[in-house]
């Protein structure tokens, strides 16, 4: 918390019925921000401080608490706002000017890892106060357009253009109620906010700021390295990782599981040939699997195919272990012709080592698969967040160095009001971030 040291005369009367403010009173309260509060205050030094770094940070969490798209907006609600001057630390009753708050900015922006580091506690303190935080992880990156409309042709900084910003699309698709496809080409100029989550509290555990073009997957390797790097217990704790699509690739699948034993539930893409509908499995002649990890049977007398049953994971067998398939007959009772002579009639064992993609450690056509991959909704919510309460989706930015640094602050802010809405008996609460407490 950035403690406003000195006193006044003059105290609010009714400072303890703070209604709204209460959200604030719990983010300055479990911020911690000690040392990057005395880190500003040590490059101050000596000089005029009409307006302390406290009182200034203080404000700047209360504009992302306040959902200020600007800092006009920000000022305009402390000049007419007393009470939350006063909590901010403005005791002379005046407000800073829009160019001390640029300048406090740009201070900010040099202290990023400070910032970070900040986010890195938070998550550290929820690890401990928090019961499974963690166990499920859920992926995904966020199209954060930037306030510019494109690319600059004129590539001279001055502050006003955006120089780091790049274009990238993202292609989505689908199938209506009626058979019919359908896909969506979104394409923005700015940045790709890529978040892990933990799906089920919804909170965020880690977050990089990159340019809109950089690949989901590579960004996803790096993020789960340095996860591992400053949460070395969070990765050990965690059971499975969610993640959409755009995160199917064979490299992931064994980081995640060889190297971290989190079990990848990532949706996959047809990378089959059209016509290539189903695949023989192994040296079984009456054995098939398409690319979703459905195995098929047909009874060689007949012709009739049926799905073989999920008999789970042995983890300890093979290299990295082995899916087990039943057969349908013997399970549900159906009849089969074949069943005297059929190979797989006592089931068979597939080591995931034939595709890494395809097979998983959660078997992709089990129940528990889809009830897991259901959990990746989590990191949407969360974005929706920052959209909707943090104003991400209407902005006043431009530039790599300011996104990143607003960013670290909303995301910081999501946590901090979790940890004191967890510390103070209000944990029904901790994703709110409207409600007063």
């Amino acid at each position: 918390m950035a403690i406003i040291p000195q006193q006044t005369l003059f105290v609010w009367s009714d400072i303890e019925n703070l209604g709204d403010l209460e959200r604030l009173r719990l983010v300055l309260e479990y911020m911690p921000d000690e040392e990057l509060m005395q880190a500003l205050e040590k490059e101050r030094g000596k000089g005029r401080d009409d307006f302390p770094v406290r009182a200034m940070w203080n404000s700047v969490l209360a504009g992302v608490v306040y959902q200020h798209l600007s800092v006009e907006s920000l000022r305009r609600e402390l000049s007419r706002n007393g009470q939350l001057r006063f909590m901010c630390g403005f005791r002379n009753g005046n407000v800073p000017e829009a160019y001390i708050y640029s300048r406090f900015f740009s201070n900010l922006q040099k202290k990023e890892e400070m910032v970070n580091a900040i986010f890195d506690n938070l998550v550290d303190e929820l690890e401990e106060i928090l019961p499974g935080f963690g166990v499920n992880l859920a992926i995904d990156g966020k199209a954060i357009s930037s306030l510019s409309k494109g690319e600059n042709k004129n590539k001279k900084k001055d502050g006003r253009r955006d120089l780091d910003a790049d274009w990238a699309k993202k292609e989505y698709k689908g199938i209506r109620e009626d058979g019919t496809a359908w896909s969506k080409v979104v394409k923005w100029f700015g940045y790709r906010l890529h978040l892990i989550v933990d799906a089920d509290y919804e909170l965020p555990v880690a977050f990089e700021l990159i340019k809109a073009s950089t690949s989901e997957v590579r960004q996803a390797h790096k993020m789960i390295d340095d996860l591992n790097e400053a949460h070395p217990k969070l990765i050990k704790r965690c059971e499975t990782l969610e993640a959409d699509r755009g995160y199917d690739d064979t490299k992931l699948y064994e980081k995640l599981w060889d190297d971290c034993e989190i079990k990848p539930v990532i949706d996959i893409r047809n990378m089959w040939k059209d016509n290539d509908k189903t695949r023989q499995l192994l040296e079984y002649e009456n054995a098939t699997y398409n690319y979703k990890g459905n195995v098929y049977c047909t009874c060689m007398e007949t012709g009739k195919v049926q799905e073989m049953c999920v008999g789970g994971f042995e983890k300890d067998r093979k290299s990295h272990g082995t899916l087990r398939k039943l057969c349908p007959a013997k399970q549900y009772g159906i009849e089969c012709k074949y069943a005297n002579k059929c190979k797989v009639r006592q089931g068979i064992r597939i080591d995931i080592e034939l595709d890494r993609r395809v097979f998983t450690p959660i078997d992709r056509a089990s129940y528990k698969w889809k009830k897991t991959y259901n959990k990746r909704t989590s990191v949407e919510r969360v974005n929706g967040r920052l959209d909707e309460s943090f104003g991400f989706e209407k902005h006043y930015i431009r530039g790599i160095k300011k996104m990143k640094i607003r960013c670290g602050i909303a995301l910081c802010v999501m946590l901090a009001m979790a940890v004191g809405r967890i510390k103070e008996g209000q944990a029904e609460k901790m994703r709110s971030l409207v409600k007063s407490a």
